[in-house]
């Protein structure tokens, strides 16, 4: 355990705040840092590996476009299918919708009709956990294909934003959790 503490330890530090971004009064949380480092990239991916593999995950969902960075490698590493969860009408076959409300609109989230099956275990996951509302989505459409959400995971958690209430039916893990 102390390896993915010191693992967590060296993301939390690499993550830099962006003051005023994307409008003033925000404070961004930037990952690129992450990214742009190979080992601490792969740390991420370990760290969720480790948790999720003894889950037997059958397929890892992602939301566009920040989850696909996380979900498709993890899925990989899970011998898992990785199916992603796009903005309206950028999936090209027959899709499944819902849409939600963020705190500067509406939007909606698409899954295609045949990416999980009935009864597989599906882990939704994120970079980050705001006021739930896309993470909300994304569970509805993997239920609406008849797969069970097994847990939401996510990098970041903004925890002043209490989206883990706005999920508290839904087992939650964030790597890292900002008060």
């Amino acid at each position: 355990m102390s390896g993915v503490t010191g693992a967590v330890d060296r993301i939390r530090a690499a993550i830099r705040d962006v003051p005023d971004f994307p409008k003033p009064g925000i404070l961004f949380k930037d990952i690129t840092p992450i990214l742009a480092d190979p080992g601490l990239f792969g740390e991420v991916v370990r760290v969720f590996v480790e948790r999720y593999r003894p889950l037997r995950i059958q397929k890892v969902a992602a939301m566009e476009s920040r989850g696909f960075i996380f979900g498709a490698p993890l899925a990989a590493e899970l011998g898992a299918g990785f199916v992603p969860l796009r903005k309206h009408g950028k999936l090209p076959h027959t899709t499944l919708a819902e849409s939600f409300t963020l705190e500067y609109g509406e939007e909606t989230l698409e899954i295609h009709t045949d990416a999980i099956r009935p009864g597989e275990r599906v882990l939704v996951i994120d970079d980050l956990l705001a006021t739930g509302g896309t993470a909300r989505a994304a569970c509805k459409l993997v239920e609406k294909t008849g797969g069970e959400v097994v847990e939401l995971a996510f990098l970041i958690e903004l925890a002043f934003l209490r989206g883990r209430e706005r999920l508290a039916d839904i087992p939650v893990y964030t790597m890292i959790r900002f008060e």
